[in-house]
């Protein structure tokens, strides 16, 4: 019996269109974004679940769709000669041209086309094409089950366990870090800043936001108690350190508001303040902000004491230092004196004081400055010159110009800052 070309056209359309949507398929089902596809579940979106349950059984999926691909291809293929024999005869440029055509047809219209296509629209095309795959996945559930016989020997006699998850396909904090990056446009700059700062806690230490030693407000009890109680008078701060003739023998930490109440009952004295001290808490100084965050709530801790390997005291960490280093900056009793605000100006300097944290500097101003070595931006200067420098005296670290304009008491107390520009000479 004849078929009409137009029979003939119709079925090979179809074909190569169900080859078309097995391609589509399989693409938008495997680039579908996972952590998006839970949030869906959570929402309890329909078609969400039901493409969860098939990517649960990816080796199902795959074999379902892989099959019915490869089943049309070779259908097509097969009428495609058929057609061209019955109508141009079984010659050798018929079939040549047949297999060409086939060819042409099968990468363009089944192959290549619908797999771009659910590469770009992977949400939109699996949540629409879930209902469809679920029932398929059924029907071809004993054909699938019969090839995975074969495909799980061959697994087992190449030693490789197909159940088992690949480490790799974890995400690693570089991953995560460049997935809050790339999203941007959904997430709020701030909260953006806010997850990076704790994707960075880990190799924050509290060496790099304690008080250092030579800004702290403390008290030694060798004062006169005059001078004691004029510096509680005018601290601004709750808790002060309490010392006898050395700083590094801390005799507790003393509560300001307690003060109030012994200077209710008359002069302070010495006996009185030392009776208001709670004990001191001691942190060695590369203990980990994590770490720290978590010590701080076990102990029920606001404030720790860091000393180094020897004993030695090396400055104050509080509980509002580690939530402004993931939070930023944010209003305190204690005043601002900056003279060098921590910004660029017109020209494209910052006058910076000698104690300014790297740490900050690299947040506000945008550089780069080495964060392994010294915490200061006067520690820096005294690393790279190996000698106290004098005032007028110039160096570069890695993109930014430092120029010493300050020198006091043998440490910098000004510096000013400048970026390089792009391809810049170098130095003389």
């Amino acid at each position: 019996m004849d078929i009409p070309v137009w029979m003939e056209a119709a079925g090979l359309a179809l074909l190569i269109a169900l080859s078309a949507f097995f391609s589509i398929a399989e693409t938008s089902m495997m680039a579908f974004n996972r952590y998006r596809l839970k949030a869906l579940v959570r929402a309890k979106n329909r078609s969400a679940i039901a493409v969860a349950k098939l990517l649960d059984h990816t080796d199902r999926l795959l074999g379902m769709v892989l099959i019915g691909n490869n089943l049309l291809n070779a259908a097509i293929s097969a009428l495609v000669t058929a057609i061209a024999i019955s109508h141009f005869g079984n010659t050798r440029g018929t079939l040549l041209v047949a297999t060409t055509t086939v060819a042409f047809c099968i990468v363009v219209f089944a192959e290549i086309t619908p797999k771009v296509i659910g590469a770009s629209f992977p949400e939109r095309i699996a949540l629409a094409i879930a209902f469809i795959l679920k029932p398929l996945s059924v029907v071809f559930q004993p054909i699938v089950w019969f090839i995975n016989l074969f495909t799980g020997g061959i697994l087992r006699l190449l030693r490789l366990d197909s159940g088992r998850t690949d480490e790799g396909s974890r995400i690693s904090p570089e991953e995560l870090r460049a997935l809050v990056l790339e999203s941007g446009h959904f997430i709020p700059k701030k909260h953006t800043s806010i997850l990076l700062n704790l994707l960075d806690l880990e190799s924050v230490t509290v060496s790099d936001v304690m008080t250092p030693r030579a800004l702290l407000e403390s008290i030694d009890l060798e004062d006169s108690i005059e001078l004691v109680t004029q510096r509680i008078s005018t601290s601004y701060h709750n808790k002060l350190p309490v010392y006898e003739g050395e700083i590094n023998k801390i005799l507790g930490i003393l509560h300001v508001r307690k003060c109030v109440a012994l200077l209710a009952e008359g002069p302070l004295t010495r006996e009185g303040i030392v009776a208001a001290l709670t004990e001191a808490y001691f942190v060695p100084a590369g203990t980990s902000v994590t770490q720290q965050l978590q010590y701080f709530q076990e102990q029920r801790q606001r404030l720790a004491v860091v000393v180094d390997e020897y004993g030695e005291l090396q400055g104050l960490v509080t509980l509002e230092d580690i939530v402004e280093e993931i939070v930023g900056e944010f209003t305190t009793s204690l005043p601002r004196v900056d003279v060098n605000p921590l910004d660029w100006d017109e020209s494209g300097e910052a006058l910076l004081d000698g104690k300014t944290a790297l740490r900050e500097i690299n947040r506000r101003l945008g550089l780069n400055l080495p964060l392994d070595g010294p915490n200061t931006l006067n520690g820096l200067i005294l690393e790279e010159l190996q000698e106290i420098p004098e005032a007028s005296v110039a160096l570069r670290v890695g993109d930014c110009v430092i120029e010493i304009v300050q020198v006091q008491n043998q440490a910098v107390r000004l510096a000013r800052l400048s970026r390089v520009p792009t391809n810049p000479r170098p130095l003389a």
